[in-house]
């Protein structure tokens, strides 16, 4: 499955649950959408809290999915086509050095 059908599928998913409608207590606007997107991306970070290591895969999974569905809503509903600007943004850093690698590629030489 691709960008374009999982999107699809999450605006089915969202349309299900009437989140579409002007009166919805969980308006589908991006201001919403970015601060949900990071409170499931800081719950995330709870499966590292005090572990390297993920105790509760399938938790784990199910936050990675969160994420990643609120992305493709704050791209929707934004106009971004989620797809070209992710390669757009491979191709932007493709051969870019950060600052730090500056400084190690300087001392390696």
């Amino acid at each position: 499955m691709d960008i374009k059908e999982l999107t699809a599928k999450m605006n089915q998913l969202v349309e299900h649950h009437g989140w579409y409608d002007p009166d919805s207590h969980k308006a589908q606007l991006p201001r919403n959408l970015a601060i949900s997107l990071s409170l499931e991306a800081a719950e995330v970070l709870e499966h590292f809290q005090w572990s390297e290591n993920i105790a509760d895969e399938k938790a784990f999974a199910g936050e990675l999915a969160d994420v990643a569905l609120y992305l493709l809503q704050l791209a929707s509903v934004s106009g971004i086509n989620l797809e070209q600007a992710i390669l757009d943004k491979i191709n932007q850093n493709w051969d870019r050095i950060w600052p730090n690698e500056q400084k190690e590629t300087e001392q390696s030489a």
